[in-house]
């Protein structure tokens, strides 16, 4: 009866904590409102009412010109769609556009209000991206298109040219951050692409995570994602210097800073001693391979002056739908663009961890000790407590308190064994003992017997011995 009202106080309590840890969960800050924000750039998109008018699905048709029999079918099926995130949402009213279809081909194009000329300028490329569900295998990357009069939205695709693909891209094993540079040839017009070496990996997380690119007109460039360089590590702390404070002393005297030993110049040195070497009239030079002159090479010292842009879309293919894009800046300041992401995504951001945090599951469904105790935090408390729980378990019923505390049960079971294995040692070496001094005893008998046998013999020759010498006297 004790066992059932402590069970179901324990049951009561879990249940208890379990419905805090629910409602906790739930508990939603309260989120600021969304508003549009006042800086200026080339191009600036936070999804306001009037997207529509800036942004067109592409109506690109598949090819199928070697088939005479089949109809036009759209090579981009999948649906686009500007909604607030259902996933940790961290401003109210914000919107984003929104990937809808999963497994699908999606493509959307807007057109800068002018073309972008980034020659002799900094350029900066940033944007949010959202992935509600994750990221198993798909693309959340952006493009900018190179700007010329054949520039149709409703065509456009993945043969649409390019001057820059920057964005993440996950899949399998394949998991980096784009940064392609669709690079022309000025000698045979031609256009190579010239990809990101050791691009940094993305971070799939369902929290908005924020990808900024800087390309300077000193043709250096940096990829941010949340405003922190790539190779960025929040839990190294780095190497600490403490801080050193000038000694005015030393100003106005010798004898401060770091002490080296004075030198006397020797008159008679004549530098470092090298082998004399007598001149090979036969020598010819380093070996080198014969060369064939490319005429295509060239050489560019401005990779930064990009071909001027006029659009920018998304072209990608997904298994995972619901991913989200917002804040999209393309500009010259890199002020203007911390500025944009301070206001947006670093206030949407902490309160999405926070959400993030609330949402982890708080308490664990394996057994724990009755205090909640570990065993190398106080082994002689969590040994006696896991007792008290077993013998009061077992008095009911023995299985189940076995099943409970199972390693009660296995340490009872490891004495008996060791119980029993002392005695059957014991009684062995008793038994082992014991028996020489039997085989000792016996042996003690026998020699015994013999003496005695030998002593009868030689009184009975010693009797014969007599008869025949009185025999003879007589």
């Amino acid at each position: 009866m004790k066992f059932n009202t402590v069970a179901a106080a324990a049951a009561l309590l879990a249940g208890v904590a379990y419905a805090e840890d629910v409602e906790e969960s739930k508990a939603v800050p309260e989120l600021p409102t969304f508003t549009p924000t006042s800086i200026k750039a080339d191009f600036l998109e936070q999804f306001t009412d009037d997207w529509e008018s800036r942004w067109k699905p592409s109506h690109a048709k598949k090819d199928t010109s070697g088939d005479k029999d089949a109809e036009e079918e759209w090579a981009y099926v999948g649906e686009w769609a500007v909604e607030e995130p259902y996933q940790y949402k961290g401003i109210d009213g914000d919107k984003g556009l929104v990937v809808k279809n999963p497994a699908a081909h999606h493509a959307i194009s807007a057109k800068f209000p002018k073309k972008i000329d980034n020659k002799g300028k900094t350029l900066v490329v940033q944007y949010e991206v959202k992935l509600q569900k994750g990221l198993d295998c798909g693309g959340a990357y952006m493009k900018l298109l190179r700007d010329n009069k054949a520039l149709h939205q409703d065509e456009f695709s993945n043969t649409t040219p390019y001057v820059i693909m920057f964005g993440p891209d996950k899949c399998g094993h394949n998991n980096r951050v784009h940064f392609i540079v669709n690079h022309k040839n000025p000698k045979t017009g031609e256009y190579e692409e010239k990809h990101l070496n050791s691009a940094p990996t993305v971070n799939v997380v369902k929290t908005t995570e924020l990808y900024t690119l800087i390309v300077h007109p000193n043709n250096t460039f940096s990829i941010k994602q949340n405003g922190k360089p790539e190779d960025w590590d929040d839990e190294e702390d780095g190497d600490w210097i403490p801080p050193t404070v000038p000694n005015p002393k030393c100003d106005d005297v010798s004898g401060c800073g770091p002490w080296s030993k004075p030198m006397i110049r020797n008159p008679n040195y004549k530098g470092k001693w090298s082998a004399p070497y007598i001149d090979n009239p036969a020598y010819k030079g380093v070996w080198a391979p014969r060369k064939i002159k490319n005429p295509d090479y060239f050489e560019d010292k401005t990779p930064a002056n990009f071909e001027p842009m006029g659009a920018i879309g998304f072209e990608i293919w997904t298994m995972t739908n619901d991913i989200l894009f917002d804040n999209i800046y393309i500009g010259h300041s890199i002020e203007d663009a911390e500025k944009l992401a301070n206001e947006t995504f670093f206030v949407k951001h902490a309160i999405e961890k926070l959400l993030a945090e609330a949402d982890e599951p708080k308490f664990d469904d394996t057994p724990k000790s009755p205090s909640d105790l570990k065993f190398l935090d106080d082994p002689v408390t969590f040994v006696k407590e896991k007792l008290d729980l077993f013998l009061t378990i077992a008095q009911r019923d023995p299985v189940e308190a076995i099943k409970f505390v199972p390693e009660v049960a296995g340490g009872i079971a490891a004495v008996f064994v060791t119980l029993i294995a002392v005695i059957v040692g014991l009684v062995g070496l008793g038994s082992s003992s014991a028996a020489p001094k039997k085989a000792a005893a016996t042996a003690k008998e026998k020699a015994k017997d013999v003496s005695e046998a030998v002593a009868s013999g030689a009184d009975k020759v010693k009797g014969e011995v007599t008869k025949r010498t009185t025999r003879s006297q007589s």
